[in-house]
């Protein structure tokens, strides 16, 4: 390899996507979510669903790429995502979501999804969805956590639930963002910071950082965790 090859292929590539990673994703986020009120008027047959359809569509791939039976979700809201994961469930011919809220505010019916109400971190709740677990014996959970943002809300949740997927399964933290965009600083700590306190220490789990960069503007950095023992 020549000098010049070198140098392309080491600092310069380096900086191009620091530059990608860093600043122009940071700008770009906040234009998206200032745009699109968060994303508030995106729709899946006609369903509220609240994604960025560039993370919606990461999950679809996961799904599909990890043969996903079962998906535990925290953060129901008004059940866009959930009919959304239950529909591609229903095209692959196999598979549930069982959704957690601490209310219930879905518009939303679909045979393939299961609602549970309450507290995603409540003892009783976090029971309630590993006996259906034991009672339906999925090959391939993944779980999406997308309930209440909050730094030590979202650390506990991924103590709890990101056990309930087998060794190679995927949990999914949502909206990580909000610890890197200024136009949500006041809602730090936010997802990232548990994803950084979780892994430090807990060697189960690994950032799955192709997956989390495979898009550049998601909501969800180092989003994506994988269960490695």
């Amino acid at each position: 390899m020549n000098p010049l090859q070198r140098l392309k292929d080491g600092p310069i590539r380096r900086a191009r996507t620091w530059f990608h990673d860093v600043p122009l994703r940071r700008l770009g986020l906040t234009g998206l979510v200032w745009r699109t009120g968060s994303f508030a008027h995106v729709r899946f047959l006609g369903h509220p669903i609240w994604q960025n359809p560039m993370d919606a569509w990461g999950i679809q791939e996961a799904i599909v790429e990890d043969d996903v039976d079962l998906i535990v979700e925290c953060g129901t809201n008004r059940g866009g995502s959930a009919f959304y994961m239950a529909s591609l469930f229903e095209l692959r011919g196999k598979g549930k979501v069982i959704t957690v809220d601490i209310e219930s505010l879905s518009e939303v019916e679909h045979p393939r999804i299961e609602f549970v109400i309450g507290s995603s971190i409540d003892a009783e709740v976090v029971a309630r969805v590993k006996a259906r677990i034991a009672e339906l014996q999925p090959q391939r959970v993944m779980v999406v956590l997308d309930s209440d943002h909050a730094g030590l809300h979202v650390l506990r949740e991924l103590e709890l639930y990101a056990e309930m997927v087998p060794i190679g399964g995927l949990v999914h933290v949502q909206d990580g963002c909000i610890d890197e965009i200024r136009l949500m600083r006041r809602d730090r700590p936010g997802p990232l910071w548990a994803i950084r306190k979780f892994v430090a220490k807990d060697a189960r789990f690994e950032i799955d950082d192709e997956r989390s960069r495979r898009y550049l503007f998601s909501l969800s950095p180092s989003g994506w965790l994988r269960r490695v023992a």
